[in-house]
């Protein structure tokens, strides 16, 4: 099984979905997760070191890897989705993966509603299924419901849980090469909202989400969070907001100082890619931000 379509009339028609997994050394979390996907499988790999790729060829060969040179972080998964060939991609981690039967439910969930362009699924957490506390966050969106969506709006998402609709992803450009790694979301999320698409929190299907133990520590990671946040607001929100990001980043201390300090050298390619969202998405931003604790 790949990603990759055929005009044979005798075979069946392609799926609907492709899912994407973009992972770096994490070859065991692979092996134990990728059977559990529903659909064709595109494997990003970012340039692992630990024999990840030569294992997937061995145990996985139905699935269709791309194996890259370097680490692309979530870029990659835009080089991926251009692999799929299908009307819908899904997102999964290599650690995570969509509930039995769920992935095809979203399918149906999207195609009753055409102007979604992202499904966020609900998200259970370990073998214990702890529902993640972002999923509570989202599914109380100050935002509301628009009448022709299935859930309550968002202005962001979680990756993983993620099923897009390739014509509006690739429309915006998909997750781009100067955010990368964590927080990507932002970005694309915003782009998307920018060109009239919308973006809903289902909660009827599911992903499940077994934190792999190779994971950065977490003051890295919001070092990381940081980073993302300093280049998405230099590529989409105004000036004032811009400088607002940067002095909030300094009063979060080492972690955001830090996110600073690592953005700075892509400011440049940041800046190139400068649109500032319409105000209509400003003020959504305005709501969250007045809804958060």
């Amino acid at each position: 099984m790949t990603a990759s379509s055929s005009t044979d009339p005798s075979r069946p028609p392609p799926p609907d979905v492709t899912v994407v997994v973009a992972s770096r050394n994490r070859r065991d979390d692979l092996l134990a997760t990728l059977p559990r996907h529903e659909a064709p499988v595109v494997l990003v790999d970012n340039a692992s070191t630990d024999g990840t790729v030569e294992a997937v060829r061995h145990a996985h060969p139905e699935v269709t890897l791309l194996p890259l040179d370097r680490n692309e972080g979530a870029h990659g998964r835009t080089l991926g989705a251009a692999q799929a060939r299908t009307p819908f991609i899904a997102f999964a981690d290599d650690d995570s993966w969509w509930a039995p039967g769920d992935l095809a439910r979203a399918v149906a969930v999207m195609r009753a509603h055409p102007r979604l362009a992202l499904l966020n699924a609900r998200i259970l957490v370990g073998s214990e299924e702890r529902l993640d506390p972002v999923c509570e966050e989202m599914a109380a969106s100050p935002l509301g419901t628009a009448a022709d969506l299935p859930g309550p709006s968002l202005l962001g998402f979680v990756a993983c849980a993620a099923l897009v609709r390739t014509e509006a992803f690739e429309a915006v450009g998909g997750f781009d090469p100067v955010v990368r790694f964590p927080g990507e979301e932002e970005r694309l999320a915003l782009d998307l909202a920018a060109a009239g698409w919308g973006l809903a929190y289902v909660d009827e299907v599911t992903v499940h989400h077994h934190p792999s133990p190779r994971r950065d520590a977490p003051g890295r990671r919001q070092a990381g969070l940081w980073r993302s946040r300093l280049l998405t607001a230099a590529m989409r929100l105004p000036a004032r907001d811009v400088v607002r990001t940067a002095g909030r980043a300094v009063r979060a201390g080492r972690p955001g100082v830090e996110g600073l300090v690592t953005a700075l050298p892509d400011a440049p390619a940041a800046l190139r890619r400068r649109e500032p969202v319409p105000p209509s998405v400003r003020a959504g931003l305005r709501m969250l931000a007045e809804d958060a604790p």
